[in-house]
């Protein structure tokens, strides 16, 4: 091994544990410091692999500060930390780490911990590139085929939406032309040009056009927060008519003229120096393209542009809302991977559904995919249920049984709610996502299993972890990538959407026509909090299907 690794610990006794460890594993170890300022400087000497980081240093500056900047140059780093408050595991949760080692640890952890990192950042890395390779191609062929702007916007946003998440994106120059895309369903836009966005955001187009020509003359690569957004008056105008809270700005050479390419979150914080660095690559290319494509007539104002995606596991997930979208976006994006993925959200929202995705869209769509509810096994049951036994491994085990991990080889095994996994089964179960194997009650060897795990809870894990409830190291080993579901009273304008498709499957179901829907049945259905759901919805519109009199649906039975 080759793979240059930085300990930065406060505790010098561990820091030299760590280092043996690593050093009779065949790790070279780049040095070992005990503040943020110390390690900042060993990394520019050293460019190490990876980072070991303890979260409490010496000095003002914590691991997290440190993180921060390590995830900017592209360094993998692994959180070790006894501290399991609320507020620390929030806040590290935000910068990404790969891995999270508890003290006290053992030799075994650290080097598996250590291998999972190192694999995960390689195919971080190269899932950007194949990502940036493939736009780099749909670059080219569109400056050289025939297609109209429209296309090529269709193309492009559904290309970088695999890159970064964006709920609009607008290109414009110094004379107030103005091109983009509103996101209005999983690869589906509408075509955006001046008249179109005025009459969206409900101001004159001369005004918009005022601030589109000032705008002009800011022409600097940034990521905008909330507070930059209220220093632009395009912005702000923006920001206040579509609720944007995250922007990111780059400037392209446009022909004689520069124009300014930006992309719009509803999101806070959705956009890093990486989002920069990665546009940056293609500034010239994309600039050629668009300069190309500027004169040429679009379909028509306001048209609707879809992908041609095919059939989707995602048609029968009804909702356009931004944070359902980006779940979609997430589940595309890690399909294909191999690494475990962490479904978080309330009861009722639809986890299951998502997990059956991943599976759908992953390599392993052929080979088995297991579901297991650990709140519906009884304690003295899930080990067996899991891991399987041998005959005679206790009392009442007459024959062999062969658990859901075996059961899973080469497939997907979807643990839900598995925030309710008793404390010693999900020590058992670290050690199986670790080390890849599992042992049988009453086996005598391991057995080796390839499976990808998917799991999901409605719990708060950080409030489980706080309380003890929940193992820390675990939390990180599942939060590799996590996908969270919102709840329906975050995204009620999709509650007209989901009573049409309900209504019209009960309907169905009980042979009856399709009943009209009174105002009021609307009315009442958005107005309440929702506390089950999506699944909460479809019971009550089971309901008040199943009530309907004279084809005409006049009550919401919601209580």
């Amino acid at each position: 091994m080759t793979s240059s690794i930085l300990i930065v610990e406060d505790e010098l006794i561990v820091a030299r544990d760590l280092q043996l460890i690593l050093q009779k594993a065949g790790y070279q170890v780049s040095g070992i410091a005990r503040s943020v300022k110390k390690a900042q400087e060993l990394v520019r000497q050293e460019k190490p692999a990876l980072v070991l980081l303890d979260i409490c240093l010496a000095g003002k500056e914590t691991g997290i500060d440190l993180a921060h900047q390590l995830r900017e140059q592209h360094i993998a780093f692994i959180y070790l930390s006894a501290n399991s408050s609320p507020g620390v595991l929030a806040a590290a949760k935000t910068t990404q780490p790969y891995g999270f080692l508890v003290k006290p640890f053992r030799a075994r952890d650290v080097l598996v911990t250590i291998e999972i990192a190192l694999y995960l950042h390689r195919q971080h890395i190269t899932n950007r590139l194949q990502q940036a390779a493939a736009l780099q191609t749909l670059i080219h062929r569109q400056q050289t085929d025939n297609s109209n702007l429209s296309e090529t916007l269709q193309e492009l946003s559904a290309a970088l939406q695999s890159l970064l998440h964006f709920d609009m994106m607008l290109s414009h120059n110094a004379t107030g032309t103005l091109t983009g895309t509103l996101r209005t369903g999983f690869q589906h836009y509408q075509l955006l040009d001046a008249q179109v966005l005025a009459r969206l955001s409900g101001v004159p187009d001369e005004q918009l056009n005022s601030l589109l020509v000032a705008d002009s003359v800011q022409m600097t690569p940034t990521t905008c927060d909330q507070r930059d957004i209220r220093q632009n008056g395009l912005l702000q105008l923006l920001s206040d008519n579509f609720e944007w809270q995250s922007v990111l700005r780059i400037p392209l050479p446009c022909g004689e003229q520069h124009c300014m390419l930006s992309f719009f979150s509803r999101k806070a914080g959705a956009y890093h120096t990486e989002h920069l660095n990665l546009l940056q690559d293609i500034v010239q290319e994309l600039g050629i393209l668009l300069s190309a494509k500027y004169h040429q007539s679009p379909a028509g104002p306001g048209s609707w542009l879809a992908a041609n995606t095919g059939t989707s596991c995602f048609d029968q997930i009804i909702g356009k809302h931004h944070l359902l979208l980006q779940a979609f976006d997430d589940v595309k994006q890690v399909a294909e991977l191999d690494t475990s993925v962490l479904i978080t959200g309330e009861s009722g929202t639809g986890k299951e559904r998502i997990a059956d995705c991943i599976h759908r869209l992953s390599p392993r769509r052929d080979k088995p995919f297991i579901k297991v509810n650990c709140a519906a096994l009884p304690e003295s049951l899930i080990n067996s249920e899991l891991f399987g036994h041998e005959k005679g491994a206790f009392t009442g085990a007459t024959e062999r049984r062969i658990g859901k991990f075996e059961q899973a080889h080469e497939g997907t095994l979807f643990l839900d709610e598995i925030g309710e996994m008793p404390l010693e089964l999900q020590s058992r179960l670290l050690r199986v996502l670790q080390e890849r194997e599992i042992e049988r009650l009453g086996g005598k060897a391991p057995i080796k299993v390839a499976v990808r795990v998917v799991a999901a809870t409605n719990r708060n894990l950080e409030q489980e972890v706080a309380a003890g409830r929940f193992r820390l190291d675990l939390y990180y080993r599942l939060h590799i990538f996590p996908i969270q579901l919102p709840a329906l009273r975050d995204r009620k304008e999709d509650i007209p959407a989901l009573t049409e498709h309900f209504v019209t499957q009960f309907s169905h179901r009980f042979g009856r026509a399709m009943p009209q829907i009174q105002p009021k049945v609307l009315k009442d259905l958005m107005a309440y909090h929702w506390p089950g759901n999506v699944r909460e919805l479809e019971h009550v519109i089971e309901r008040s299907v199943i009530m309907v009199r004279d084809g005409v649906m006049k009550e919401a039975y919601i209580k």
